[in-house]
């Protein structure tokens, strides 16, 4: 029964709706299919039907468009007007002006965006590279020479040092620590070493994980734990950047008085500081070596890296609201910082495992007088002699003068 009724229903639908389908075909005309080639149009509508499609929004006829205009004179000077005339829908003239870094309208007010309405800046010709708009530019700049180039510095540092240390081992000799005291640096010039180095550190790790991150640290611990670890370091940055000015600017002017260069420090060039003999070159309280990191590592590029930062982060007015200003800033910047990091790789290793005594120096601020005498003999000399005090911070006094004890080895 059931069976029944279903074919029954089935078969009265097909029966009203197969009129309805045949209906169009009916009302067609005979000889209404449009014959000939594709592409010509149909005879407009007549009635309401014409009137309908006049105010409707008609789109661009491609048949309208001329392929063979650009063969005609002066196509390629054509405005974007006169290109729309001859191929609609063309706006190369319109664009090609903006890759050339034409500056259009824009309603907001120069002083409050300057390049509003500039969408790509203008060509510049830098060395050693083809000619493009500057935001290539410097992009090319990053990737192909300060990124690359900078950690070839690095890895050639670091590969140095670990070739010296195995031929050489710590340089110095071990003294015991019942000779006297010498005060090689007071509390406040401790404080500021170790202020700096510790502003520098977070600097440079923050530094080297944005610029290099991606190459070491994105493999490893993923897209997302990079990101974050990336996006925090930024702020670190950001933030360490001021107590790192504000340090350096005392450890200059701290030490800038024993830095200056005399004649002993050209003979310790000469002897190349004594690193491929036994014996330490005589200097004074500060050798050429630290003498050339004083002025080459840290005071020189240090001015222009804290200068370039802080343009980065806009704290210099009228500097970094245009991108020309913010590309130059960040490729003296990340340039100059990389060379700092190489040298101070050195001055690091020298301060720790490189030297015997160098950290303890640092750490309490007194050498013994062996000490001295092996690894700045002038400066002992004048301590000796008196005309330099033993202790210059004034927390106790210094321990009487006695002859040094024999180097042991």
């Amino acid at each position: 029964m059931n069976q029944f009724l279903s074919t029954l229903v089935f078969a009265t639908a097909a029966l009203v709706v197969t009129p309805g389908i045949a209906q169009p075909a009916a009302a067609s005309p005979a000889g209404s299919q449009q014959s000939g080639p594709v592409g010509v149009a149909a005879p407009a509508p007549s009635g309401s039907a014409s009137q309908a499609a006049a105010g409707a929004i008609r789109s661009q006829n491609i048949f309208d468009v001329q392929p063979d205009a650009s063969t005609e004179p002066g196509y390629r000077d054509q405005t974007n007007g006169e290109r729309a005339k001859v191929q609609p829908g063309n706006n190369a003239p319109m664009w090609r002006q903006v890759s050339g870094g034409i500056t259009g309208y824009s309603s907001l007010p120069a002083s409050q965006a300057p390049e509003a309405g500039n969408l790509i800046q203008g060509f510049v010709d830098y060395p050693f590279m083809r000619e493009t708009n500057a935001g290539e530019a410097w992009r090319q700049v990053r990737n192909r020479w300060i990124l690359p180039y900078g950690a070839a510095l690095l890895g050639i540092v670091v590969l140095a040092l670990a070739l010296f240390f195995l031929a050489k081992g710590p340089l110095g000799h071990v003294h015991p620590e019942s000779e006297r005291k010498f005060e090689r640096f007071t509390p406040f010039e401790r404080a500021a070493h170790w202020s700096n180095a510790f502003a520098f550190v977070a600097l440079a790790t923050s530094g080297l994980v944005m610029a290099f991150g991606k190459f070491f640290l994105l493999p490893v611990l993923g897209l997302s734990l990079a990101g974050w670890l990336a996006y925090a370091l930024k702020y670190v940055h950001n933030f360490m950047g001021p107590l790192f000015a504000v340090s350096l600017a005392i450890v200059v002017l701290t030490f800038v008085k024993d830095n200056i260069a005399n004649r002993a420090d050209v003979h310790w060039l000469m002897k190349l500081g004594g690193l491929l003999g036994d014996a330490q070159v005589p200097s004074h309280r500060f050798n050429a070596g630290e003498k050339g990191l004083f002025w080459w590592g840290i005071t020189i590029p240090g001015i222009f890296v804290v200068g370039s930062g802080l343009v980065l982060d806009k704290l210099i007015p009228g500097f970094g609201e245009l991108r020309g200003q913010m590309q130059i800033a960040h490729m003296l910047h990340a340039s100059l910082a990389l060379w700092m990091v190489a040298l101070l790789i050195g001055h690091i290793y020298m301060g720790t495992i490189g030297m015997r005594g160098a950290y303890r120096a640092m750490k309490t601020g007194y050498v013994p007088e062996g000490w001295a005498l092996e690894h700045h003999k002038l400066w002992a000399d004048d301590i000796r002699a008196g005309r330099i005090p033993a202790q210059r911070s004034g927390d106790g006094a210094p321990a009487p003068e006695r002859p040094a004890a024999p180097l042991q080895a």
